[in-house]
């Protein structure tokens, strides 16, 4: 009976593996108040971004901080990076990546979009996979959704995080782009023109030029727009009574019989 008892632990472990052994995913928040953000590139006052998830990225270059929420059919995310304090105009920008099937393939397909917005640039814009030009990476631009806004602005004296002027960027991203999961592919990457440095999540994914975008395959998880997680992964909620039926049907089977 050992055998069945192993098969059923690998099967409840297997949803962890991508945890344990790779990228901790970013868990976003659901929220009632994304709806009150004023895009203007940064924070328009200090509880503008407050009901929203909050990691910090660390690098050798500094901190890029996070925000993510979603609410109602939109993604919200604040890309704040207080280390890039040389603001260069269109040169300075930032892009956020989304697989909508999180299939991680080599080559972006039509489920993967990236979204690009400039330092003070007048609009941000969509790329889609699924190009057969390798040229871009295999994305091609799109017109923009209905309800996308990404902006990109130096920071003021209602930032969080600190009040030295740095570049900082806001993106509302319409979830129609995908159908609705508890789990994304997801790829965050911001460039320093006057450094020449990139701030990314996951850390270390950086582009081999300025335009480049990495494959779907090394990207990170992003958990969860229509499922509400705000706080623990779900797979590692399910893992404690699903241990404990495993430890019970363990003794059960042990059990001597009798007659």
């Amino acid at each position: 009976m050992k055998y069945p008892i192993f098969i059923i632990l690998i099967f409840l472990l297997f949803p962890l593996m991508n945890t344990v052994h790779g990228i901790e995913p970013i868990l976003i928040s659901i929220s009632s108040s994304m709806d009150k953000v004023i895009f203007d590139g940064k924070w328009t006052n200090e509880l503008e971004w407050k009901e929203s998830s909050w990691d910090p990225i660390s690098s050798s270059y500094g901190t890029l901080h996070l925000r993510t929420a979603h609410q109602g059919d939109f993604i919200y995310i604040l890309l704040d990076t207080v280390d890039d304090q040389s603001i260069d105009h269109i040169s300075d920008r930032a892009v956020v990546c989304i697989d909508g099937k999180n299939d991680k393939t080599i080559i972006p397909n039509s489920d993967d979009y990236c979204f690009f917005v400039a330092l003070d640039g007048k609009q941000g814009f969509v790329y889609q996979g699924g190009s057969s030009l390798s040229l871009n990476g295999n994305f091609k631009k799109i017109s923009n959704t209905e309800g996308f806004i990404g902006v990109g602005s130096k920071s003021d004296q209602n930032d969080k995080y600190s009040k030295i002027p740095h570049t900082s960027y806001e993106f509302k991203i319409p979830l129609n782009l995908f159908d609705r999961s508890n789990i994304y592919g997801f790829y965050v990457l911001v460039f320093d023109a006057s450094t020449n440095q990139y701030y990314s999540w996951p850390t270390g994914i950086i582009p081999d030029g300025a335009f480049d975008i990495q494959s779907p395959s090394k990207w990170g998880e992003l958990i969860s727009p229509d499922k509400s997680i705000p706080e623990f992964n779900l797979p590692l909620l399910a893992l404690i009574p699903a241990l404990f039926l495993v430890i019970y049907f363990t003794r059960f089977l042990q059990k001597p019989k009798r007659g």
